[in-house]
């Protein structure tokens, strides 16, 4: 019997490809940007050429065709070098809305499109002022008038706007109030920014702690072909859930990386660095986190790897999704803490590039999916308990 993988080993080739394509971006290019928070546009033009933003579209649509597992191996190299997948992770999933609920002229247009890099599906439409976490109560508006939908309504926290040619948008096609079930009645509409913006749609910029390219977008009276409808109107909300699981999991795969960069940077420092006569790493005080940050990352792993094979094998896998980017979230973060402080005052040195994966961690404990809510999600449908909310 073949002995399974170790976590962060699995798709060689394609880890050692990214690694290659990473030491093109070192940490002065990505310093530079987050000063003037500027977009990664030649990173993101190098991935999309080199075909990692295509790995899970089908090659007769122009792409590899992989698993979520190979995707997984790409976005943990990405943040294991010291890079950003935040900048171009969404046109990995994203486009799972259109590949498994789109119709076939859809998939013709769009998806090798895509593939190509022509097109930019970056943007995902769905976190609303008003809604937060319970998308039920979104209430962004499309109307039917014959041939088109007339969108109104509000979304904020939805990055990459600004650089994406088409976004996948959830908004309601039936009033809350007017369905039997709170998630009925929603909708997809793939709505193309080239034509949107200034004629319906503006889109502004939120400034955060981190370079994550954040907006928020205001919809008047915008125009959307009804042709762009993806699916069955009202039965959007199942689809944009579909599509989340492969987001989690994704996410987490960075979180992996995030975390491996942080005890690589940690160990290799803390047996260089030498205070009162000797290496710092043999004190236990700073050996020992070290080693529990990697301890943590090497669990967290396997329940990313666990998740992404469920995916791939068209098992259900939404609690496992959900727990894999928890814990993932939460070892990358323990890690990020502990390599701080083994670098000490020289962690806050932009130079040493810890402060600005430390910033960039911390994100994903909120988002895509709260802890809390997860938390909720296993106290709930895993264990049985009351909901909480």
């Amino acid at each position: 019997m073949t002995a399974p993988a170790q976590p962060g080993t699995s798709h060689p080739e394609i880890r050692e490809a990214v690694r290659k394509l990473c030491a093109g971006f070192p940490g002065e290019y990505w310093r530079a940007l987050d000063r003037e928070r500027e977009y990664p546009t030649a990173f993101v033009r190098t991935l999309t050429e080199a075909g990692f933003l295509s790995v899970l579209i089908p090659e007769e649509y122009g792409g590899s065709g992989l698993g979520l597992s190979a995707a997984t191996a790409v976005l943990e190299e990405i943040h294991r070098s010291g890079c950003n997948g935040g900048a171009c992770h969404a046109q990995m999933y994203t486009m799972g809305t259109i590949l498994r609920h789109g119709s076939p002229e859809q998939k013709a247009k769009y998806l090798p499109a895509i593939a190509s890099g022509e097109l930019r599906l970056q943007a995902f439409g769905v976190t609303e002022p008003t809604s937060g976490t319970d998308t039920t109560r979104i209430r962004t508006f499309a109307r039917r008038e014959g041939e088109k939908y007339v969108v109104n309504g509000q979304k904020i926290w939805i990055s990459r706007a600004e650089h994406s040619d088409l976004m996948v948008l959830l908004c309601r096609t039936t009033a809350r109030e007017d369905v039997a079930k709170a998630s009925d009645g929603m909708s997809v509409l793939l709505v193309d920014m080239r034509e949107a913006v200034g004629k319906g749609l503006t889109i502004r910029p939120i400034r955060t702690m981190l370079n994550h390219a954040t907006t928020e977008l205001f919809f008047d009276n915008l125009e959307v072909p009804a042709e762009n409808l993806i699916g069955q109107e009202g039965k959007g909300f199942k689809y944009i859930l579909d599509g989340m699981n492969a987001e989690r999991i994704l996410i987490a795969s960075e979180c992996i990386g995030d975390g491996r960069f942080f005890v690589d940077r940690a160990s290799a420092y803390a047996r260089e660095r030498e205070v009162f006569g000797r290496p710092i790493g043999a004190n236990q005080g700073i050996q020992f986190p070290i080693a529990r940050a990697y301890v943590g990352i090497t669990a967290a792993a396997l329940m990313v790897d666990n998740a992404a094979g469920l995916f791939d094998a068209g098992q259900p896998c939404g609690t496992e999704a959900n727990m894999a980017k928890m814990t993932a979230s939460e070892a990358s973060w323990f890690a990020a803490d502990m390599c701080l402080q083994t670098h000490g005052g020289f962690g806050f040195a932009e130079e040493y590039d810890i402060e600005r994966k430390f910033r960039e961690a911390r994100l994903y404990q909120v988002a895509p999916i709260s802890t809390n809510l997860i938390l909720s999600h296993v106290g709930t449908h895993v264990l049985g308990m009351p909901k909480s909310f």
